[in-house]
């Protein structure tokens, strides 16, 4: 377990990803999944009351409706660490108080739990809310006893700078972590500025896309390949002469360790400055598997680097 930044929170160091359960895995699948998930020592679960809008036939709030259903046949909400996001929500979209206040209700109702671990600002999409505002409606939840830690996603460095001083000079709770957009063939948007003030600040990070929609697994070689997967299409967006690079320098290692290719990649990112647990997303166990491996692979000092100039 890890420590998730400056909050109290221990959490597993994979980061069980939401957003298929309602999608690409049905009820029975995700069951199927969490139930691994936790059998390994998995506690930590992220999602959002967008999951999964994007769908057809579904109007966001599946992931969390399952995900309750779930904590409460196994009677195992204590053990879980629930992370979910408000702002996205096509129908709650944006971070104004008035917003803020009824999309928590909302998760809390369909998550069927007294509390939320962990709420995230999903993104900071309209600067014309004030900071101060949207703090303000986070800081009377954490006051409630509603959401215990507050955190962002998608902020630049930054408007998370201004919006850890906004807090601490009006007295507000202030966000404790960040989920950016991070894995080995998309660097630049985290490494940098965003990560030294995460340092800086102790802030823990859970980064989303850790597997690259999929092209971290290797399933994706060729423009023709296509698993049947949804995300086919954002997995090859990858497949240029970098992306390539990197999938060889994943295929050495993973051959020399007898492990999967996404096994190493989210190993990879495990080992990142200021990096608590990504985020990685399973549909059926088989795939939760090669997930699990990572949480417990250490990779040596000269992979690392070998997997570093790959990603250059």
């Amino acid at each position: 377990m890890a420590q998730l930044g400056s909050t109290t929170l221990d959490v597993f160091p994979i980061c069980l990803g939401g957003n298929v359960f309602g999608w690409t895995a049905d009820r029975d699948e995700s069951f199927a999944v969490l139930d691994g998930y936790a059998a390994a020592g998995g506690n930590f679960i992220d999602t959002a009351d967008m999951y999964s809008a994007w769908a057809p036939g579904n109007s966001g709030g599946e992931s969390e409706t399952i995900i309750g259903e779930w904590l409460r046949a196994r009677g195992n909400r204590d053990d879980v660490v629930v992370a979910t996001k408000v702002g996205r929500l096509p129908q709650r979209r944006g971070l104004s108080a008035a917003n803020i206040k009824a999309a928590a209700e909302d998760s809390l109702r369909r998550l069927g739990v007294d509390h939320i671990d962990l709420y995230y600002a999903h993104g900071d999409d309209d600067p014309t809310i004030p900071l101060a505002e949207t703090l303000g409606a986070f800081d009377a939840l954490v006051r409630e006893g509603k959401v215990r830690y507050i955190a962002a996603s998608n902020y630049t460095a930054p408007r998370l700078a201004e919006a850890l001083a906004v807090s601490r000079r009006e007295g507000l709770a202030e966000f404790t972590a960040l989920q950016p957009k991070y894995n080995l063939v998309e660097r630049d948007e985290f490494e940098g500025e965003l990560a030294d003030l995460c340092a800086a600040e102790n802030l823990g990070v859970a980064p989303y896309y850790a597997l690259a929609k999929g092209f971290l697994t290797g399933k994706y070689r060729t423009a023709q390949d296509d698993s049947g997967s949804p995300r086919a299409e954002g997995a090859r967006a990858h497949l240029h002469e970098r992306g390539l690079r990197v999938l060889a320098a994943l295929d050495e290692i993973a051959t020399q360790r007898n492990a999967p290719v996404a096994s190493i990649a989210l190993s990879w990112l495990r080992v990142q400055r200021t990096v608590t647990a990504p985020i990685a997303s399973a549909r059926t166990t088989d795939q939760l598997a090669d997930l699990l491996l990572a949480a417990e692979l250490e990779l040596t000092a000269e992979e690392v680097q070998r997997l570093d100039d790959a990603s250059a």
